[in-house]
């Protein structure tokens, strides 16, 4: 893969984005819940953001802390394998990311979280040797600008985090968390597309990742299905929105190799709006449910039904 050093990038530090962001989620006996945590130096701001997911009411609990001018003082890895990530913000909330090897453990303790209800605690994601999402998209209308993302799918977590006092559990058989570190310059005004969704098939790991939207994407994608730790590469994935609404009527994705169809029936809709003046993100990353089929490098099908997953919508003026 290749290699990314922040002082090799031949423009201001202003311009910079880099983030690690996780999502876990479990669906175990307690219901579908999850947590997602980012920790992400944009130039011109730093973020720190903690969301608790009760997918069982369902809605979420989103805090950010923003962070001027950060400009690489951050301290993101250079690499998705190595270095961590220890970031606090005034007011408490303070987010870890410890690379162990084979283990990535979670530590996140927000005492304010949710108007003092307080949410901390901690996870610890395995990660067996396994096929990864790697992929240097470049953009045509500015020379200089790249996105540089590993997406790491299917980790099995166990731990618990306590919000509001009360212990969320999550076990490795019922709960799995993705990875996306991600290293670029961007041209200013982009909107994603991303869905991503990891756990078992058939008592087996199974999981993918497909998006779109920015740059030029011509000579790969970043659609593909993992089965067993296996990657399997597909073509173009295509989402189709419902129009007007985010969490309400079904979406559906249509592969153009007809390898990967799903329904996905939403649950709940973590809208955000982070504006920070010249730096906007306007989010509506949706989770829910998949259901439907992928076909294998083999030409083997797999019948998938009710997947924990989540499919995003996100605007970024940056």
């Amino acid at each position: 893969m290749r290699a990314y050093d922040r002082r090799n990038v031949a423009v201001s530090g202003l311009r910079i984005k880099e983030w690690d962001y996780y999502c876990v989620l479990s669906d175990g006996e307690e219901g579908p819940y999850g947590i997602a945590l980012t920790v992400a130096d944009n130039g011109y701001v730093g973020l720190l953001g903690v969301s608790w997911l009760d997918l069982t009411r369902p809605g979420d609990v989103t805090e950010n802390a923003l962070i001027p001018f950060p400009r690489g003082r951050m301290g993101m890895p250079s690499s998705a394998d190595k270095g961590d990530v220890v970031v606090s913000r005034r007011g408490g909330m303070r987010i870890e990311y410890r690379n162990e090897g084979h283990t990535r453990r979670l530590i996140v303790d927000h005492p304010a979280f949710d108007g003092g209800r307080g949410l901390s605690g901690e996870l610890v994601l395995t990660q067996p040797p396994m096929d990864r999402l790697a992929i240097a998209t470049p953009f045509p209308s500015a020379r200089k600008a790249f996105y540089y993302n590993q997406k790491i799918n299917c980790l099995p977590a166990g731990g618990s985090i306590t919000v509001d006092g009360r212990t969320h559990v999550f076990e490795p058989e019922t709960a799995f968390g993705v990875f996306d570190w991600g290293r670029g310059v961007w041209t200013y005004d982009n909107t994603w597309y991303w869905g991503s969704a990891s756990g078992l098939q058939n008592g087996r790991p199974f999981g993918f990742n497909i998006g779109y939207g920015f740059g030029d994407t011509s000579a790969a994608s970043e659609n593909v299905v993992f089965r067993d730790g296996v990657a399997h590469k597909l073509d173009g994935v295509h989402f189709h929105l419902p129009a007007g609404t985010y969490d309400g009527a079904p979406w559906q994705f249509t592969s153009n190799d007809h390898r990967f169809q799903m329904d996905f029936t939403p649950i709940h809709d973590r809208a955000a709006d982070v504006n920070a003046l010249v730096v906007r993100s306007t989010q509506h990353q949706v989770f829910g449910r998949y259901s439907g089929f992928v076909v294998l490098d083999d030409g083997s099908r797999l019948e998938i039904e009710n997947l924990l997953g989540f499919a995003e919508q996100v605007r970024n003026r940056w």
